[in-house]
């Protein structure tokens, strides 16, 4: 049996949703952010030395990593799905894409989100300095990249239903997270409409639905 240590509100959801696909029989053990600091508990550490989430054991096996707990899972699981053939086109999308979630778009999000909460957070006398400062990165550095990201990413489905081309794989596992993000908290976000199209579509799949059912409430941001 499958147990996945699933954090609330964070990249174990997406898990969920692959084994879902899968149909994987698993377990679901979840743990709740600090409500102070949000970050995860430390009872986490005890699975793996990190204390991150998500975290599989599997036969005995700890995985840890989103991108590493995909590949593993559709390796021993998939029997053939959700990953293209090798050596194909649309196996070297998988890939890209696989991999761009975490390399590429993942932390412009979290630096965009850091750049926001800095000021709220500074002591009151240094809050316009750290407002300025970080009002010039994200101008001058995180809204060009990720607005560039973001473009690339809705033309892509512009041109096909799923990253991997016309049927759902295991980059669109990896994707999903960011994009949910990026929907959530971007201002402008109605400039990418096949994203948004892409989100919804995800949203309406029945291993989805499942998903969420098993994982409990589930902020998209």
């Amino acid at each position: 049996m499958i147990t996945v240590h699933h954090l609330e509100n964070s990249r174990s959801q997406r898990i969920l949703w692959l084994l879902e696909e899968l149909g994987a029989p698993y377990e679901v053990r979840r743990y709740e952010r600090d409500p102070e600091t949000m970050l995860a508990p430390d009872s986490l550490r005890k699975v793996h030395p990190l204390g991150k989430s998500p975290v599989i054991e599997d036969d005995g096996l700890v995985v840890a990593e989103s991108g590493a707990i995909v590949e593993y899972l559709i390796g021993k699981y998939g029997d053939g799905r959700l990953r293209p053939e090798p050596g194909t086109p649309a196996h070297a999308d998988y890939l890209i894409w696989l991999h761009a979630a975490e390399a590429s778009l993942q932390p412009l999000l979290l630096m965009a989100l850091l750049f926001k909460v800095m000021p709220e957070r500074a002591p009151a006398l240094a809050r316009p300095l750290v407002k300025g400062v970080a009002g010039t990165a994200m101008k001058s550095f995180v809204d060009p990249r990720l607005n560039e990201q973001l473009s690339h990413i809705d033309r892509t489905l512009g041109e096909r239903a799923w990253f991997a081309g016309e049927d759902m794989s295991g980059a669109d596992v990896m994707m999903i997270f960011p994009l949910e993000a990026a929907q959530s908290r971007m201002e402008g976000a109605d400039r990418y409409p096949n994203i948004a199209a892409y989100v919804s579509r995800t949203h309406s799949r029945e291993a989805y639905r499942r998903a969420l059912e098993r994982g409990g409430p589930y902020a998209y941001a």
